[in-house]
């Protein structure tokens, strides 16, 4: 990643506009790269991204290409600077640097690894071997989960729905090792392809792990068979994006009358939690099918599906052999990525995993300096004024709603670049030369981490992402938005470039993760962070109307082979699409009515900021990967959402000079306009 320094945001963007030789230093909008044959009003992504779409197929180690993923390998470079540093310094016992260093230098010894295969997995696929009865069954996953490793279902500690100030435990669904139910259930080609590789996979890691080649194929079998029951059981993503699917609180009493065979006592015991009051038992359905499944699937199904978990969820640690088993499944024919990415990023994504914002700490002392927080914070500041605006003109909604959503404006919290406090790692033991015993005792350390929140106060000062992620984040519990260090450079960020590329990139997703506070979930949680409605029903259902259209816009996008987006499952990115736009563009001519903008390259301030929008949503996907995506990820395919918003916006319109019945002009009745 190139090192920046940000200047005052508002000192550097008065520079940038008074000469037009600065701004051209810091001007990524390449016009006459642009596609000539397409006119923006008919197709924005295409105009603007087409030919380099075409000149960047995605490389053989990635199943997709475009602009965050060059930020990603950018960051990656100085994360790996940081690393290999850190593996040759003498660096003290006990300090991060130590422990990054021995973790990654663990990870790059292929040799080793090589030699020891799945030796040092043996003790606990014997653990597997070992269960006799229902009750071993209970006590083996108890202590699973206590070291970190359960698969069977996530348990996880966060904020009360219903007090977002006290962290109280969640049990969820989980257990598939395919994306979603649907590849278990359904016929379509796709699938049924997929579950044969599946099995086929499924047997070569239980024959690395020692099984014989003829039980290995039983076993694989039984594992489909297995997660298949797990699935019928299961909702699919569009069901999950219900917060309320999340919340069912029970007692410890009335969840052991849910799993008789499954004693959720002994399982806050296990993993060090005190028994609470409380917790919530989400999808109730899904644990009363595990519970008789404990009783009525063969203790031979349950142990193979146990067996290959713990060898696949190993395979980054040990040998090639295995690794390559994994990712020639879940890499190669899942989502059509062609060859494993260079040992060096493995790890690295271990690294980042197993002790991320360790990593951050010194990523951030290297490249981003304290007074880029003040820089991108005077951006973040502008762009919730021009909400408030927005939120105090609406004309569809009343006055009491009205009032909530802006007592919800008020209480955001922004964090910028990294956290002010950081997490203390000295209680985590990396050693020197075993890379599967770090992970062992790496996972053990973040679970009695998230485990000791339970039962106590909501730690604020806490990140959900690292800073050198390039991403951002809104927190519905705690009113948040969050933006890494790592995706505070061109193309969405550069100081010294004009406002224009400023407001149409990093302002655009500012305004996106400040409208999550108000698409179809966040607009469920209060200005406290509590699943608590403040609409009244007739607002509600005029909120509900508006987004309805924008459920039907993205549903007749065709985005491969026939397969459409779904329009529900990425309901929430498209609306924080929509009101993130729409309100950068509002802060953008408010920061700037004061300043003479002039055309750069012969485009207008206004076409430059719907450019740069389009330009970050540039990406290539592999065939199998966009499927997948479909399927399950809530974010419309990029070229979907480089055109879905701005031709939702008559400024878009007006920026270009399109005129009705342009495809970027949605007619007057289908046009959406929410926030």
């Amino acid at each position: 990643m190139s090192r920046i320094r940000l200047l005052p945001l508002a000192a550097a963007l008065g520079l940038a506009l008074t000469a037009s030789a600065s701004a051209a230093e810091h001007d990524w909008l390449k016009p006459g790269e642009f596609d000539r044959d397409t006119a923006a009003c008919q197709d924005l992504n295409q105009r603007v991204n087409g030919p380099w779409l075409a000149a960047n197929p995605v490389p053989g180690d990635h199943t997709t290409w475009g602009t965050f993923e060059i930020l990603g390998e950018r960051s990656l470079e100085t994360q790996r600077e940081i690393v290999e540093a850190a593996a040759k310094s003498d660096a003290a016992k006990g300090s991060i640097q130590q422990k990054i260093g021995d973790l990654y230098g663990s990870g790059m010894d292929a040799d080793a690894l090589n030699k020891a295969g799945v030796a040092p997995l043996k003790p606990y696929l014997a653990e597997v071997d070992a269960i006799n009865s229902p009750e071993a069954l209970g006590e083996w996953i108890r202590r699973d989960y206590s070291r970190g490793f359960g698969s069977l279902f996530g348990f996880f500690g966060t904020g009360d729905f219903k007090d977002s100030s006290q962290v109280i435990a969640y049990a969820a669904q989980g257990g598939l090792s395919l994306p979603e139910k649907a590849y278990y259930l359904e016929d379509k080609e796709d699938y049924v392809k997929i579950r044969k590789a599946f099995v086929e996979h499924v047997a070569k890691m239980l024959e690395l792990g020692g099984v014989s080649a003829d039980d290995a194929t039983k076993q694989a079998k039984d594992v489909l068979a297995f997660e298949t029951e797990l699935a019928k059981h299961s909702l699919s993503p569009i069901e999950l994006r219900d917060p309320s699917k999340f919340y069912n609180p029970v007692s410890v009493a009335d969840a052991d009358k849910i799993t008789p065979h499954f004693s959720w006592s002994a399982f806050f015991d296990a993993n060090g939690v005190a028994q609470p009051k409380m917790f919530s038992l989400a999808q109730p359905d899904f644990f009363a099918a595990i519970d008789k499944m404990m009783t009525e699937t063969p203790l031979d199904s349950w142990k193979a599906y146990l067996r290959y978990n713990t060898i696949n969820s190993a395979a980054p640690f040990l040998s090639d052999a295995v690794s390559e088993e994994s990712f020639n499944f879940y890499g190669k024919a899942l989502r059509g990525q062609e060859e494993q990415r260079p040992r060096w990023k493995r790890v690295l994504s271990i690294v980042n995993g197993v002790m991320g914002e360790a990593l951050g700490q010194l990523y951030v002392a290297k490249v981003f300096p304290p007074e880029s927080k003040a820089a991108a914070l005077e951006l973040v500041n502008n762009l919730s004024a021009a909400l408030k605006v927005r939120l105090e003109n609406l004309d569809w909604m009343g006055p009491e709603t009205k009032k909530k959503a802006l007592e919800k404006w008020a209480s955001f919290t922004p964090k910028i670049g990294y956290p002010d406090k950081w997490r203390d790692w000295s209680d985590l033991d990396i050693r020197a030369n075993d890379y599967l015993g770090n992970a062992i005792r790496a996972s053990a350390f973040e679970h009695q981490f998230q485990m000791a929140k339970i039962g106590k106060p909501v730690d604020r000062s806490e990140w959900g992402m690292s800073p050198q992620t390039v991403n951002a984040y809104y927190n519905p519990q705690m009113n948040e938005v969050v933006f890494p260090a790592a995706i505070l450079q061109p193309p969405f960020f550069d100081a010294l470039a004009d406002p224009a590329l400023n407001y149409g990139g990093i302002g655009a997703v500012i305004g996106h993760e400040m409208l999550h506070g108000y698409d179809d979930q966040g607009s469920q949680f209060d200005a406290k962070g509590n699943f608590d409605n403040w609409w009244t029903a007739d607002d509600r259902k005029k909120f509900e109307e508006r987004t309805a259209k924008l459920v039907n816009q993205f549903d007749n996008y065709v985005a491969i082979d026939g397969l459409h987006v779904k329009g529900e499952l990425t309901l929430g990115e498209n609306i924080a699409d929509l009101g993130g736009l729409t309100v950068a563009y509002d802060a953008f001519h408010k920061a700037t009515e004061n300043m003479r903008l002039r055309p750069i390259n012969g485009m207008t301030p206004d076409q430059r900021f719907f450019a740069n929008w389009a330009v970050v949503w540039r990406r290539n996907f592999k065939p199998e990967e966009l499927k997948v995506r479909l399927n399950t990820d809530p974010h419309a395919p990029a070229n979907f959402r480089a055109i879905g918003a701005p031709s939702n916006m008559p400024n878009f319109a007006h920026a270009y000079e399109c005129v009705d019945g342009d495809k970027m002009v949605r007619p007057e009745a289908d046009r959406v306009v929410i926030w």
